[in-house]
């Protein structure tokens, strides 16, 4: 696989321009930060990314994870890699100066991820599990709690988890059976874990887990679910990791990709009980947990990106070097000259920069909140976008991946299935992502009846609101007539898919998914659309880099003519409603058979 190479020139266009972000850090007395600082970090994770994650990333899925004596032995070589992620710094860009943090702005952090994501999946989802444990535990946890745990976290010495999945449960988290017992002024927690990312290894000096759990006397459902941190190390009374909790990796999962990812079964414990702490008040676990989730699901959106640039990159090479066939006059082709795979190129291409400009922006809302005074108008107008825009990066980049990720093994034909060119790796590894962190179905769901029809619309509302005034400077633009029709149309079907909703609320769970495609769509063209506003504006200006800003003007255009005009066939699917899905009878479905 070829060396990645991040996308410095978008990456920049989408934070200098798009998301206007020198002007966020004027307004916000952000004096030594600018969009040039911002480079200067990537540049550093991307060489961070190039020397330690892009070579393990083949050797890791060669050589996964395993158990060995009770302990989860890493990948060779990543261990190293960690301690060089952390002496650097990288797992605290965001984090809160308090705890020894950065504090950086979010934005920078999805921008870094992204570089990592690209070079090495299965090794990025360990300090992206240790931010989620951190929002969790500085967002609701007691002030002990927090002097105990967030500044190890942080610095990336503690690693983090989330286990909320039970056998018996799945998504299911009602039926949570693990058991917290009240003891002093601790709890002991018994039970079984699924599908803990990264739940045991060697790499840091404690894992602090944090587990989904019922006490004794708690109310029957999601209701009566309790957090608690239960570190593998229970802390001495210097603050450092002592004996052994009672909790172990019993097993490991042999999976389809990220092999090089521990994705655990926990057992609590078998012994006398795993000692854990309560996180905030008794049953509300899952509240709290959700911190963790929202800021998971923002993440796994970005993996999708990340992924998505790493296979076109791959595509983008192989075409350009691979020959086939000669032309009229005896020369040589190369198959980035034919039609089919231009066509395939520039999916990949439109589609990957939609995305990238759909991840940042919905990071970027982080930053806005947070720079917002507590409890203001501005503060609540970002939460609720963050909330509206979570499931549809979640959902729909990772959706999208799977068909760019396919794209790209079929631009290298029957090569791109031979594991040594390196894409059926990206296809192996990208399939987890519409699943973990709750599926697509899931993310469909809460879009369409936590998001949209729980306020009667209002988001949804003010997103149409800014769709229109970015129409109204299409209207006014040369060149951009294409993208004019096809967002207005888009814009369209979208109002027409609420009105629907909004009529037929019983038939939200079987279109849902189609509601949120629709949205991903759409808010995809959009931010294309304002960039090529952007894009031509600078032209104008006479911008130095006018071979980047005319290659946005096509991809934008291209957008618009292959990807927006998918919103109607989301709408006509919507407006079919669920009789014809929920029509057979289960006897039916096997018909065929008998």
């Amino acid at each position: 696989m070829s060396v990645y190479r991040h996308p410095y020139k978008e990456a920049d266009f989408v934070i200098r321009h798009l998301l206007a972000f020198d002007d966020f850090c004027r307004d916000n007395a952000l004096d030594e930060l600018n969009s040039d600082f911002f480079q200067v970090v990537l540049t550093e994770a991307e060489k961070f990314a190039a020397k330690y994650l892009v070579e393990q990333n083949r050797q890791g899925d060669l050589q996964p994870a395993r158990l060995i004596a009770g302990k989860v032995v890493e990948t060779p070589g990543f261990a190293s890699s960690y301690r060089a992620f952390v002496e650097q710094g990288w797992s605290s860009l965001s984090a809160s100066e308090q705890y020894g943090g950065q504090g950086l702005p979010n934005i920078l952090s999805v921008a870094c991820n992204e570089i990592w994501q690209s070079a090495n999946l299965a090794f990025s989802l360990c300090p992206l599990l240790g931010q989620g444990a951190i929002t969790a535990i500085e967002r609701h946890g007691s002030r002990e709690l927090k002097q105990q745990y967030l500044k190890k976290l942080i610095s990336g010495e503690w690693t983090g988890t989330m286990n909320l999945t039970e056998a018996g449960a799945g998504s299911d988290l009602a039926a949570i059976k693990t058991r917290a017992v009240p003891e002093d002024d601790h709890y002991k927690i018994y039970g079984q874990k699924i599908f803990i990312t990264w739940g045991d290894h060697q790499m840091s000096d404690n894992i602090i887990h944090l587990v989904l759990a019922r006490l004794p006397d708690a109310p029957a459902g999601v209701k009566g679910l309790s957090l608690f941190v239960v570190p593998k190390y229970l802390l001495d009374e210097q603050g450092q990791p002592g004996i052994e909790n009672d909790l172990r990796c019993i097993s490991l999962e042999h999976k389809l990709g990220i092999h090089a990812s521990p994705t655990c079964v926990m057992s609590y414990g078998d012994e006398n009980g795993a000692i854990g702490y309560v996180i905030g008040e008794n049953n509300y676990g899952l509240h709290y947990m959700f911190s963790m989730m929202n800021h998971a699901r923002q993440g796994v959106g970005v993996q999708g990106l990340g992924v998505s640039e790493r296979a076109y990159q791959v595509a983008l090479e192989y075409a350009g070097n691979r020959v086939q066939g000669t032309d009229k006059a005896g020369n040589s082709i190369r198959i980035i000259e034919f039609g089919d795979v231009r066509r395939m190129l520039m999916l990949l291409k439109s589609a990957t920069e939609a995305m990238r400009a759909l991840c940042y922006y919905a990071g970027f809302e982080t930053d806005k909140k947070n720079a917002a005074a507590d409890n203001s108008e501005l503060a609540r107008q970002s939460a609720a976008r963050i909330d509206f825009l979570t499931p549809i990066v979640k959902g729909w980049c990772t959706e999208l991946t799977q068909e760019l990720v396919s794209l790209a093994m079929q631009i290298h034909g029957g090569a791109g299935y031979i594991e040594e060119a390196g894409v059926a790796q990206l296809v192996r590894d990208a399939r987890i992502l519409t699943i973990y962190e709750g599926t697509t179905g899931i993310q469909a769901l809460d879009l369409v009846k936590r998001k949209t029809l729980l306020d009667d619309g209002a988001q949804a509302g003010l997103l149409f609101a800014e769709i229109e005034q970015t129409l109204t400077q299409l209207e006014k633009s040369p060149g951009c007539e294409a993208m004019y029709h096809s967002l207005n149309t888009a814009l369209a079907d979208g109002r027409a898919a609420l009105n629907w909703l909004q009529v037929n609320p019983t038939q939200s769970s079987c279109v849902a998914a189609y509601y949120l495609q629709l949205w991903g769509y759409l808010t995809g063209g959009w931010l294309m659309a304002k960039s090529q506003l952007i894009a031509s504006t600078l032209l104008d200006n006479e911008s130095s880099d006018s071979d980047y800003l005319q290659a946005k003007l096509v991809t934008a255009k291209f957008y618009a003519e292959h990807f927006l005009v998918r919103t109607n066939t989301c709408l006509a699917s919507i407006e079919a409603g669920g009789d014809t899905m929920m029509s057979l009878s289960e006897q039916q479905f096997f018909s065929h058979v008998n």
